[in-house]
């Protein structure tokens, strides 16, 4: 399955502009010409599709949405030159951990963080 993410990824690599992706010829280029924002906005909209279809239960709509969210998820990923990868590394790096000691974790960072810039 993730090889269907690597081959859409770098698809999307393909469409930025400076790859010579043209905007008028594609979809994804467009989101790019249109900058950051566009993109993040097209995320909400689908992560609301998301949540919307999952309430009513339609499995079919689930998934669709679902593959609407990810794949604008790419789009986002590449804007920041990440890939799938870097979020497959961060799930299996979670792999294992209990979901509270994760969030516990992510809190003595942030905490570590904000007091290294009162000081």
């Amino acid at each position: 399955m993730s090889d269907t993410l690597t081959r859409l990824a770098q698809i999307i690599e393909t469409r930025k502009l400076q790859n010579g992706g043209d905007p008028e010829k594609s979809y994804v280029s467009r989101l790019f010409a249109k900058g950051p924002d566009a993109i993040l906005k097209k995320i909400g909209e689908e992560a609301t599709e998301t949540v919307m279809a999952a309430k009513d239960g339609e499995r079919e709509q689930i998934v669709y949405e679902t593959a609407d969210l990810w794949f604008h998820s790419l789009i986002m990923l590449a804007q920041y030159d990440l890939t799938p990868d870097d979020v497959l590394r961060e799930l299996a790096r979670r792999e294992g951990l209990s979901g509270l000691e994760e969030k516990a974790a992510r809190k003595d960072v942030a905490r570590d963080a904000s007091e290294q810039k009162g000081a």
